[in-house]
């Protein structure tokens, strides 16, 4: 018997949203970890927020709907917004009931202040590196590093002389869209800054590569299961990536002799001996004229070390593709940063969510 086209829509449903997502829904098993986490932050959320007056929204919620924003690449808080109002899935995963009105978007702008000043992100990551550490999927004695950059949010005509002067000072022809004519003019970081984004580096990833204004994203991974185990934004600058793997490897719990693994760039004379002072040994691929000789070389752990830091790769690819970093939407290193390290740790629970299915 052929059923009904009803186009009534039912005023009442008795099926919560926990009971229409599936048990062996791979947000259930994240959802549980960002629990444990948010639960032992609890403390700091009541540090940033004031005894009385009106109840904001809870800083957890907010947390959540960013996670979502990161793991299904939502293009902005609007849009984030636009789902939480209709998806039920995203309303489960945030915490809202099916009635609840969803809030307005500007709320982030409003509170990406208070959880910046927090470090809010960064108490999540460590927070979700617990967690892995407490299930033996940390290495505590080999790492890799390495570095990428990240579009800023700022276009090549917002790139302008600091003390006038040049062909980008003539008067516009269009205020809203000005034709800016930069051809043989050298623009140097010294001598030009973004309007835009007055924190953002002229930088290109190679020989022969166009130059963009960017940022430099760092990664420390250890080598066991590929987690992130350290991140940092830094201003696209020449010796960045070497300066921050420093800073990086100084903050490994410890005072035992670790390995580091890096791709070539990394193969230069003053940062192997800042390793060596920090009880690090090298495991860096070999420039043609190399500083690393057969004393690394010779044993088997440098043959697995350099298998091993390719994976790194992998965490810039999901995190410029899933996570939409590829062009931040914020402006300035300190934002850049915390939600560099926001998703570093969403990428963390996704990892650890894989392993997990793979042990069970």
């Amino acid at each position: 018997m052929r059923g009904t086209d009803s186009q009534q829509s039912g005023m009442f449903s008795y099926i919560s949203a926990e009971r229409r997502v599936p048990a062996d829904h791979p947000l259930r098993a994240i959802r549980t970890m960002v629990e444990v986490a948010l639960r032992n932050m609890s403390k700091e959320f009541a540090t940033m927020y004031a005894k009385a007056g009106r109840p904001s929204i809870a800083p957890e919620k907010l947390l959540r709907a960013l996670l979502l924003q990161v793991l299904y690449t939502v293009r902005s808080e609007r849009m984030l917004m636009e789902q939480l109002d209709y998806n039920l899935l995203f309303r489960w995963f945030v915490g809202l009931n099916i009635d609840d009105a969803v809030w307005d978007a500007t709320v982030f702008t409003k509170n990406r202040k208070r959880l910046l000043q927090g470090e809010v992100a960064q108490s999540f990551f460590a927070e979700v590196l617990a967690q892995a550490r407490s299930h033996g999927l940390l290495s505590t004695e080999h790492f890799t590093v390495d570095g990428t950059l990240i579009e800023a949010w700022a276009g090549h005509k917002s790139f302008k002389a600091k003390q006038g002067g040049g062909k980008d000072q003539q008067p516009p022809d269009d205020p809203g869209n000005p034709t800016v004519d930069f051809h043989g003019e050298l623009r140097r970081n010294a001598t030009h800054q973004s309007t835009t984004d007055p924190e953002a580096r002229l930088a290109r990833k190679g020989a022969g590569k166009e130059a963009k204004l960017s940022y430099a994203g760092h990664v420390l991974m250890e080598n066991r299961n590929s987690l992130a185990v350290n991140g940092q934004v830094t201003q696209a600058e020449g010796r960045a990536e070497r300066q921050a793997a420093v800073a990086m490897v100084e903050q490994i719990p410890g005072h035992y002799r670790v390995t580091l693994g890096a791709d070539k760039g990394y193969d230069t004379k003053e940062f192997v001996q800042e390793l060596r002072d920090h009880q690090v040994t090298p495991h860096l691929a070999r420039k043609y004229t190399s500083v690393i000789d057969e004393r690394t070389t010779r044993h088997p752990g440098y043959a697995i070390s350099q298998q091993k830091r390719k994976r790194i790769e992998e965490i810039f690819g999901w995190l410029k593709t899933i996570a939409g970093l590829r062009k931040t939407r914020h402006r300035g290193v300190a934002r850049v940063s915390w939600m560099f390290t926001f998703a570093l740790a969403a990428y963390n629970l996704v990892r650890m969510r894989n392993l997990a299915g793979l042990a069970a």
